[in-house]
């Protein structure tokens, strides 16, 4: 099993990365555990309060079950992955059942914050953009998928996202094996990076 853990802001372009990935390993043998799916569980907060959660804090994330189903799919066990819905700031009833594979993809903003789950993986990549293109990216994506207005995603973004992001993302880019400027638009990088990671995975 090879295990790869993908950073970097959020709209840095770490879905399209990931897509590429995907595209030349068979879908049989690569499975993504997205970081998001991995909030705390909020049930027991009305809407109001969860809405006041910092979902870009470190603090935002369930870090023990999500190190513990990793390290069961790296012990050759099935995981029950959560579900999240950003309409209900909430994890779902359903769960996925995840099965393990040559390759698992752990994808979010701070996948490589947490040093127990930094060092189950056997790559580490921190996706690179420049924070006008991030910020771009974000105001496109919240307003389709998270019906958002702009002048709410702007507020959020000086609020929230730019300060998280120095504060707690940026520095994990130390903790990178790979760095991949430009983010999915950096085609040459990307390719060296499948071709790399393909490699690995079939040895």
């Amino acid at each position: 099993m090879y295990i790869i853990g993908i950073a970097g802001g959020t709209g840095s372009g770490k879905t399209t990365v990931v897509r590429k990935i995907m595209e030349s390993i068979p879908l049989d043998k690569v499975a993504l555990i997205p970081q998001d799916s991995y909030y705390n569980d909020t049930t027991h907060l009305t809407m109001e309060e969860r809405r006041k959660i910092n979902f870009d804090h470190p603090d935002a994330f369930d870090w023990a079950l999500l190190t513990q189903q990793i390290h069961d799919l790296r012990q050759g066990k099935a995981i029950e992955q959560p579900t999240y819905s950003y309409l209900e700031s909430n994890r779902q009833e359903e769960t996925m059942h995840i099965e393990p594979c040559e390759v698992i993809i752990i994808e979010g903003i701070m996948a490589l914050w947490n040093k127990q789950l930094r060092d189950l993986m056997d790559l580490k990549i921190f996706v690179d953009a420049d924070p006008d293109e991030r910020l771009i990216r974000v105001i496109q994506r919240d307003i389709v998928e998270r019906g958002r207005t702009t002048q709410m995603v702007i507020d959020r973004y000086l609020d929230v996202l730019k300060p998280m992001h120095e504060e707690f993302i940026e520095p994990t880019k130390r903790y990178a094996d790979l760095i991949i400027p430009q983010g999915g638009m950096n085609e040459r990088a990307i390719e060296i990076m499948r071709t790399y990671i393909t490699n690995r995975a079939n040895k």
